[in-house]
Formats: structure tokens, C-alpha cells, sequence
């Protein structure tokens, strides 16, 4: 996440809308070891690319699956190790590799990772596995934004949202980043992004959502979720937690699977 120190000395410069996208995503495609995990990798096609997503499943019969977006940086197995302890607790969680990340192919914009989010969120549904249970949207760091986009209209189908580390939008984090001169060269490319969670959460309304958020993040800053919290209509709860960016799963396992299972209730 430390990446976006690298954008930020170039995002007060006048770029165009296709290559501001390179400012923030950095995939990797080297999967570290996955021993241990218990899970299928299932392969999607939208358009002329590949997606891959792995399918992560508990011992026991699922009681929800979870569709789990992940952050700018590494891929599918640097996250796993997030999403293992909602496992433990019984959710079936498909974890997706942007386009160009891990297994995926393509190029990661801000516009085909949203199209991909509905594409497969439907797409999921058809799965033998997750066809006609209860699903969830859980967003880590960059991730957050195509939950929320997702979220906002597919609403009154799922059963809950989980925004773990959220940025406010694209711009919110840029400005968080870059030098105070750079900032209204920042705010006036604002309307080149094609959506942003603070513009889209005010519309999710019949939706739980519980917000992960620390003090201490450094990478994403606390009052980003501060901020949509306080924009969303939705039935809400906060979270706030001691440690670093998404070390929630890790250092509160039982707390995180606890707030999860109270979006089912």
C-alpha cells in the first residue's frame, strides 16, 4: 500500500483518465505458497480476458459465501491469510484477482474492475457451491471501492457489507498522499473517475454494513472511514480496532467472525 507514494508525485500532473489507473494498481503475479488452504481456483472470461478467483471453503457445510475484493497490491495469496478466519468460522469466501493480478490476464482499470465486480457477483451465483445461499460483499483497501459500487446496486439481494481499511475514494486518497500545492490539481480531476464509495454508499439504504478501521492505519487513513461512515443511510456499525492496515482477521479473529456473523441475523 506504501505504493501510493509513488502516484502521488505524479497525480498533480495532468494525465489522462487511462493513465491515472496506473497510479493505482500494482498487480503482482508471483502466488506465494498456499499450503494449507483448503480451496478451488475457478476461472472466469469476460470479454478477451481471464479471471481468476479461488473459492475458499470451510469443512463443514457453508452457512454464507462471501465475495471478497482485495487490495492494490499482491493478489489472491497475499490476502488469503485475511480471509482464512471467516473460513474457520464457516463462510465460503470467493476471493477475485483483479485483471493482471496473480492468475488473471489484462490490464486493471477503474472501469473493468467495476464491470468485473457485477460480472462476478452474477456469475457466482451460478456456482454449484454458492447457488441459493445468502451472500456477503467484503472489501479490503483499494477493494472497498468496487464493493461499494457493487453494493449500491445489488443492495436488496445481499445480506451484508464488510469495509475493511476503506478509502473514501480515489481522489480522498490522493489528497492524503500528495503535498498540499498538489491538491487542486487533484480535486479538479475528480469527475475523471468513474465512481467513488462516498458517492456511491449514500445510495445503499437497505444493506448492512459494518466499517474496519484503525487509529493507527497508516496507509489509508482513519477518517476516510470516518467519513463514509458518516455519509451512509444504511444500518450501520464501526468497528475501530488497534494495529496496522487490515490486521484485524489476523489479531482479532473471534471479534472479526462475530461482527461478520451479526450482518446474517
Amino acid at each position: 500500500m506504501n505504493r501510493f507514494l509513488l502516484f502521488a508525485a505524479f497525480i498533480a500532473v495532468q494525465v489522462s483518465f487511462s493513465q491515472m489507473d496506473d497510479r493505482f494498481y500494482f498487480p503482482n503475479k508471483d502466488w506465494k505458497s498456499t499450503d494449507g488452504y483448503r480451496f478451488e481456483e475457478i476461472f472466469f472470461y469476460p470479454d478477451q480476458d481471464t479471471l481468476s478467483t479461488v473459492l475458499m471453503k470451510p469443512d463443514t457445510s457453508p452457512k454464507a459465501s462471501i465475495l471478497y475484493f482485495h487490495g492494490s497490491g499482491g493478489n489472491v495469496t497475499n490476502y488469503m491469510p485475511l480471509a482464512q478466519p471467516l473460513v474457520e468460522a464457516g463462510y465460503q469466501v470467493l476471493m477475485v484477482d483483479f485483471r493482471g493480478y496473480g492468475h488473471s490476464t489484462g490490464k486493471p482499470t477503474h472501469v473493468n474492475i467495476g464491470s468485473d465486480a457485477q460480472f462476478l457477483y452474477e456469475k457466482m451465483q451460478e456456482l454449484p457451491a454458492v447457488r441459493g445461499q445468502e451472500i456477503l460483499v467484503y472489501g479490503s483497501s483499494m477493494g472497498t471501492q468496487a464493493a461499494i459500487h457493487l453494493a449500491r446496486y445489488n443492495q436488496e439481494k445481499l445480506k451484508g457489507l464488510v469495509l475493511d481499511g476503506a478509502l473514501a475514494s480515489f481522489t480522498d486518497i490522493a489528497l492524503q498522499y500528495a503535498p498540499p500545492a498538489a491538491h487542486p490539481d487533484i480535486k479538479a480531476q475528480e469527475s475523471l473517475f468513474p465512481y467513488s464509495a462516498k458517492a456511491d454508499i449514500a445510495h445503499i439504504t437497505d444493506l448492512p454494513i459494518l466499517f474496519i478501521h484503525s487509529k493507527e492505519d497508516k496507509e489509508v487513513s482513519y477518517e476516510q472511514g470516518e467519513r463514509l461512515f458518516e455519509l451512509t443511510r444504511a444500518p450501520k456499525s464501526f468497528w475501530t480496532y488497534e494495529g496496522g492496515h487490515l490486521q484485524a482477521p489476523a489479531l482479532f479473529p473471534e471479534e472479526l467472525t462475530r461482527r461478520v456473523d451479526a450482518l446474517t441475523q
